[in-house]
């Protein structure tokens, strides 16, 4: 039996994702194995992000201030605008620098088997913001799956009346994938993208 600080240790990285047991109990001992000031710090930026991040007024995604610096940079091209439901998406686009515009996030995505509709997830939100934006094309960066498919048609029939191009990210068959282990979804996804060799 673990002294009680140990455990407790344990018990709290348990807390987090896909974190199990063993692995908390690796953590915790790691843990020890750091000086007073390593763990002082570990323990204060965690405190310190829990306090300072929330979400941005304009787009819901993570920031400091009241407004991220996306939102508040002039320099983004604010006609389009990129729809994701995690703010970790968000962040997989800027470290690969080639979008330029604006983003929105959603707090998930639809799925009336689990119980998740429209107003759980923020649609309001988002179009409140079309509505008074100047948008020329809503991307749809959502991941390939019923849930994503529901809501990126769900928005599209909400906005339809507007004057907008929407367009969902292209995907298909992974580069180097053996086709008869790629799964029917993935499949059809290919085929209705598929592009002119030219």
């Amino acid at each position: 039996m673990y002294p009680s600080s140990i455990k407790n240790l344990i018990e709290s990285f348990k807390y987090l994702p896909g974190i199990g047991e063993k692995t908390a109990e690796r953590m915790a001992f790691a843990v020890l194995n750091l000086d007073k000031d390593q763990v002082e710090s570990f323990a204060s930026n965690m405190v310190e992000m829990k306090n300072n991040i929330h979400k941005c007024k304009i787009c819901n995604n993570l920031t400091e201030d009241e407004v991220c610096n996306i939102c508040s940079n002039e320099s983004r091209n604010k006609k389009s605008l990129v729809v994701v439901d995690d703010p970790k998406t968000v962040f997989v686009f800027e470290n690969l620098g080639i979008y330029k515009g604006l983003y929105h996030v959603l707090d998930g995505l639809i799925s009336p088997i689990d119980g998740v509709n429209p107003e759980d997830v923020g649609i309001s939100q988002l179009v409140d913001r079309v509505n008074n934006g100047n948008f020329d094309e809503i991307i749809f960066a959502f991941k390939p799956s019923i849930e994503g498919e529901t809501t990126a048609l769900y928005i599209k029939r909400v906005l339809s009346g507007m004057n907008i191009k929407f367009s969902r990210l292209a995907s298909g068959v992974p580069m180097g994938a053996d086709m008869e282990y790629v799964d029917s979804l993935t499949l059809e996804r290919a085929l209705s993208d598929r592009k002119e060799i030219e």
